[in-house]
């Protein structure tokens, strides 16, 4: 069993051969139409969530698989107290498989950790969102035909921006070059630019100033 918590759990293979079956599933989905058959995803989401929710759920019907969950942890146990722990423990006898997106940093791993089925992160607080970072490289490669040699420009709020922080991540290890640009205050956070500059070099990293 394994977990998609960051995309450090994925080999630069295993993501190729992830974009090669969206490849086929996009022209072949007839043929894809009963792969998920009797399986129940569970979609666990503490915070808003339109694109990240339905993109999940829609997957899993157009597979035939069901859904099931919740998109406000008000109308959940959560609201009385119970823990990630806890929701782990108990979706686990539901589900065969469990997104969840969550505002606290870390707490895709936690539930990870008590899960007895693999959990995808949709989405951590101000951490990680590696499904969204696949889809962007994913377009990348479709529009562009390759990630190595390119100059990605990231723009926005990249201090909070969990997207932002998983598709840097991504595009420096497919080799490409790096351009963050953002308001003072808002740059890449120093844990994301000291992993890029330990891992990849400086020289596939720059930064400025979008007010400049």
């Amino acid at each position: 069993m394994r977990h998609l918590i960051t995309l450090d759990d994925l080999s630069n293979f295993e993501i190729e051969q992830i974009f090669r079956l969206a490849d086929q599933m996009r022209t072949q989905l007839a043929t894809w139409s009963g792969f998920c058959k009797g399986k129940l995803l569970a979609t666990l989401f503490y915070e808003p969530s339109t694109r990240t929710r339905l993109s999940f759920e829609s997957a899993i019907g157009r597979l035939d698989g069901r859904s099931l969950g919740f998109a406000d942890p008000s109308a959940a146990s959560v609201s009385k107290g119970e823990t990630i722990a806890d929701t782990a423990r108990m979706v686990t006898n539901y589900s065969d498989l469990i997104v969840v997106r969550h505002n606290w940093a870390g707490a895709a791993h936690v539930m990870a950790r008590y899960s007895n089925v693999p959990v995808i992160n949709g989405g951590d607080g101000s951490h990680r969102h590696p499904t969204q970072a696949l889809t962007d490289l994913y377009t990348i490669l479709q529009r562009k035909g390759r990630i190595e040699g390119l100059t990605v420009g990231i723009c926005g709020d990249l201090r909070y921006g969990r997207a932002a922080h998983s598709l840097a991540l991504g595009v420096a290890r497919f080799g490409g070059k790096l351009l963050h640009i953002s308001p003072d205050g808002f740059q890449m956070p120093e844990w994301v630019s000291t992993r890029l500059k330990h891992l990849y070099g400086q020289s596939r990293l720059k930064s400025i100033n979008s007010a400049t």
